[in-house]
Order: C-alpha cells, then sequence, then structure tokens
C-alpha cells in the first residue's frame, strides 16, 4: 500500500521537542515525509510544492493560517493534526467544508495547564508569595512567625472554578485528594453534571463571593470577555486569590489593577490582553500580583505529549480507526 505523503507547518523556535527523533521516526514508519523541515509561511515555491503534494499536514505553534490560498493549494489533502492546543485562529470553516478532517492535542496541552493551576492554588492557600516577600525584606522571621497564626493555609478552603472545560475539569479531577470544598461556574453544566463532578454549582456572583481562591478555565468568547470585572472582583474575599491560567481578555484588567491596588485580593496571572502588558503596566510591580509569561501551557520537554498525541492520532488516521481528538466545524465557535 502507498504510505501517504505528509508535510510539516510550525514555528521551530516555539516548537522544540514536540516532534522529537523518536517520533519522527514513528511518523516516518506512518507515512512517507516529503520534508523534515516544517513551512513556516504558506504560498512561497517550495510551500505550494509541498501542499500539493501533502495528504497529511501536521502544524504546530508558529504555524501560518491555513486560508483559502493554502486550502485551493492542497487538493490531495486529507487530514491536518495539531500538535499544540486550539485550532481556533488557525484554520476556518472551509477547511471542512472541503471534507478534510481536523484533530489537535489540546488534550495534551491541559495537563501541564492543570498542573500549574493546582501549585497556584496550593501557592496561593498557604500564602507562599508573600512569606517569600517578607522574609527577604526581614532577613529575619519576626513577621513570617505573625502571619504563620493567621487563617491560611489549604484545610478546607473554597475553591471556585470558572468553566468545565477541559482544563477545568482537570483541575477539579487534581483537588480531589485535598480537603478543599469545590464550587462550580459553568452556564453549560447542569445540576447532575456538577454532581457527577463532585463540586457544587452555582451562579458566578456566589462563586466570587465564597471563594478563598478563584480560577478562571473558560474559553474567550464575545459573551466572556471581561465577565470579571469591578462588580465580580467587589464580591471577593479580602485576601482571596484570583487565577487566571486561560484567557487574559475575560478579566476586565483595569478594574483588576484597581482591586489590586487596594491590597484586598491577589492574582496569580499567567495570561493578559494583549498578551504582553505594556511595560508602564502596574502587572509587572504590584506587589500582590504573581505574573508570568503565559507558561501554564506545554514549554520544554512538556511540548513532546504534544507530539506523542499527534502522532497517535496520525496512526489512527492512517489504520482507519476512529480519531479520539477530532475537531469538528461546530466546535470551533466554543473553543478557547
Amino acid at each position: 500500500m502507498t504510505r501517504r505523503a505528509i508535510a510539516f507547518a510550525m514555528q521551530p523556535e516555539k516548537t522544540e521537542y514536540v516532534l522529537t527523533p523518536e517520533l519522527l521516526a514513528r511518523i516516518d514508519g506512518l507515512a512517507r515525509i516529503l520534508d523534515p523541515r516544517p513551512m513556516t509561511v504558506f504560498g512561497d515555491s517550495r510551500a505550494n510544492r509541498l501542499l500539493a503534494e501533502a495528504e497529511i499536514l501536521v502544524t504546530g505553534w508558529g504555524a501560518p493560517r491555513f486560508d483559502a490560498a493554502a486550502l485551493a493549494a492542497a487538493p490531495r489533502l486529507r487530514f491536518i493534526v495539531h500538535a499544540a492546543g486550539t485550532v481556533k485562529g488557525l484554520i476556518d470553516t472551509a477547511t471542512f467544508d472541503a471534507g478534510i478532517t481536523v484533530s489537535h492535542a489540546a488534550e495534551a496541552n491541559a495537563v501541564p495547564v492543570a498542573e500549574f493551576t493546582l501549585a497556584a492554588i496550593i501557592f496561593a492557600g498557604k500564602q507562599v508569595f508573600r512569606f517569600r516577600d517578607l522574609y527577604a525584606a526581614d532577613r529575619g522571621r519576626q513577621r513570617t512567625q505573625l502571619l504563620q497564626g493567621q487563617a491560611i493555609g489549604n484545610y478546607r478552603r473554597t475553591i471556585g472554578i470558572v468553566g468545565a472545560s477541559r482544563i477545568g475539569r482537570r483541575v477539579i479531577d487534581l483537588l480531589r485528594p485535598f480537603d478543599y470544598r469545590v464550587l462550580l461556574y459553568d452556564p453549560m453544566v447542569g445540576q447532575e453534571g456538577a454532581s457527577g463532578l463532585g463540586v457544587q454549582k452555582v451562579d458566578l456572583d456566589t462563586l466570587m463571593a465564597n471563594s478563598d481562591i478563584v480560577s478562571l478555565h473558560a474559553p474567550a468568547l464575545p459573551e466572556t470577555r471581561r465577565m470579571i470585572d469591578a462588580r465580580q472582583l467587589s464580591l471577593m474575599k479580602d485576601g482571596a486569590t484570583l487565577i487566571n491560567t486561560a484567557r487574559g481578555a475575560l478579566i476586565d484588567e483595569a478594574a483588576l489593577i484597581d482591586k489590586l491596588r487596594t491590597g484586598a485580593i491577589n492574582a496569580v496571572i499567567d495570561v493578559t490582553h494583549p498578551e504582553v502588558p505594556e511595560e508602564t503596566s502596574p502587572l509587572y510591580d504590584l506587589p500582590n500580583i504573581f505574573l508570568t509569561p503565559h507558561i501554564a501551557g506545554a514549554v520544554g520537554l512538556e511540548r513532546a505529549r504534544l507530539g506523542e498525541m499527534a502522532v497517535d492520532e496520525i496512526t489512527r488516521f492512517v489504520e482507519g480507526r476512529p480519531l479520539l481528538f477530532e475537531v469538528r466545524k461546530g466546535d470551533l465557535e466554543r473553543m478557547a
């Protein structure tokens, strides 16, 4: 049987470790690699030559958008597998209309995000960042010893999860061994679904007012834009922590900065809107925010998990078996 032709499209500097030599060897056993060097643009002579022959396209972070022109240049293409998170923004509905099957490794990318969130929750509950700052400032333990006697720690704290997405559900699973009470706000999940997850379904106001730690896992949609606004932030308990590893647009950033300036709440923020804050943004300097540069998702060696999931999907496609992570046309509008 003739092996299917396969091509790659991604930015090498953003996808180190995604396709390891071992994974490339697996792909070579499944399909005919047209060129191991990934395309970084569509439309040049090399891309046109590869797309004209490719039946399978493996994309990753930094891949050019697979638009109408790329689709027209790929008459034999039957399968796109994205060795990264969401395919939203990478492809449009015309891809599905052309009968091309699409899959992605978002489930693999969810793993490190959930792990990061669990660590953030534990550190937030234990006031780790505050202990660090006091200890470094005092070069002694007088204030940190006093802090140890306050109502901090992780025993019987209430965690609010906003969004039972694939990541939100993983976080809920990771929280099970701990002595937490978990609240969930997700209008798409009913009481029965919440009970199945072992959480208490509440409205957003109730979650914000009763949670010691709030963690955001909703997709960025028109209806979720700035869903955490000044009013929602005003409901939070004094000393509560807001964690965002989802999308920066979920939060009214100006309102968050105003609230943080009062010292009433803390925040662990991995994503912002815009993605990189302005150089003068207070987010860099406020003492009660722990700001990271969008690292909750797969970085370094964690990226190999993305490649493994993509190669597993290629194997299923080539062998004619059902895919585990197929993306359908109707999924795009609800994706993160």
